[in-house]
């Protein structure tokens, strides 16, 4: 059970950026009264006590420090700011996969799909100018979502879709399959499925196969004559994905109709940014599954104690490949 009295409990760092530490400190130490929590920089007084990190943005060589660390635990969905520190210890990095984490993504993607779907840009502009107009509206079962990345949030958000009676496509590098879902894989399965995707929901990873995948030559593959009459862009996974002035040439020339985005390749999104003030963009500030403390803490606490019992830990994610 987490938080079980342990005389030998290994010390938590919390190591994180642009995040309230102390809200995560005091989580832990509600659940584990018996564990040392220490938040960096200024409580490690001793750098050898420290046997777990939980990290957000942590500085580039802060977590080099511990030299007797044995897992660094990521608090949000991605690993890429963890993998991109040189000095990064050779130790199993463990992703956060917990459903409030995911339910949150869900709800996020779900959203921002019916918006499009059912044209709530369109009727937020009429009720403005105070018109009474009622447009066509296909059925779900006419427009077809397109999700990039089918791991445990891809997997959830394309279930979601189909439950609400969308054609859903389905992308990943490796192959994949889903109840209701056409699932298409790799390289040779990339163009069949980016044809078929009205709407594109992504949630890949940030590797360096990825950076700047989000491009004008792959918008211009969407589905651009289906039921909605355009393409539509979702970007909910990571910043690095995209190529911010290219979404931008594609709704110029007409070939995204809209473009939601809670995440860019950098972050907070500059004031002069062209997206803030666009039309047809919604600009989000990366909060599509926000990381709640509440929520999360008992999650790395069973993983650590099952570290201290002698199991593996789970949702370890492979270096080579980036997760």
């Amino acid at each position: 059970m987490p938080g079980s009295a342990n005389p030998h409990a290994g010390a938590v760092a919390i190591v994180v950026s642009g995040w309230d530490a102390e809200a995560w400190a005091q989580r832990f130490r509600t659940l584990a009264p018996s564990r040392p929590i220490r938040i960096w920089p200024h409580q490690i007084e001793r750098a050898d006590e420290i046997a777990y990190a939980c990290a957000w943005r942590a500085p580039h060589g802060s977590l080099a420090e511990f030299m007797n660390l044995k897992a660094i635990f990521s608090l949000g969905a991605g690993v890429d700011h963890l993998l991109a520190d040189r000095l990064l210890p050779a130790v199993p990095i463990v992703r956060i996969v917990d459903p409030d984490l995911t339910a949150r993504m869900v709800e996020y993607v779900v959203l921002h799909v019916l918006i499009i779907h059912r044209h709530q840009r369109l009727y937020d502009a009429q009720q403005r100018q105070r018109l009474w107009r009622d447009h066509d509206q296909p059925s779900a079962s006419e427009v077809s979502v397109g999700v990039m990345g089918l791991g445990h949030l891809g997997s959830a958000a394309a279930q979601a879709l189909r439950g609400l009676g969308f054609q859903v496509q389905g992308w990943s590098r490796t192959p994949k399959s889903i109840s209701g879902v056409a699932c298409h894989s790799g390289a040779d399965g990339l163009d069949a499925f980016l044809a078929a995707s009205e709407i594109l929901v992504v949630l890949l990873p940030h590797t360096p196969a990825t950076e700047g995948m989000i491009n004008l030559a792959l918008l211009r593959k969407l589905k651009h004559d289906g039921a909605l009459g355009g393409a539509h862009l979702i970007n909910s996974g990571r910043g690095l994905l995209q190529v911010d002035s290219d979404i931008l040439a594609a709704l110029d020339q007409n070939l995204l109709a809209s473009a939601t985005l809670d995440v860019f390749p950098q972050e907070p999104l500059a004031q002069e940014s062209p997206f803030w003030q666009h039309p047809r963009v919604t600009v989000t500030p990366h909060n599509a599954a926000t990381s709640d403390p509440r929520f999360l803490v008992r999650n790395v606490l069973t993983q650590i104690e099952r570290l201290e019992r002698g199991e593996p830990l789970e949702n370890t994610i492979d270096r080579a490949l980036g997760y």
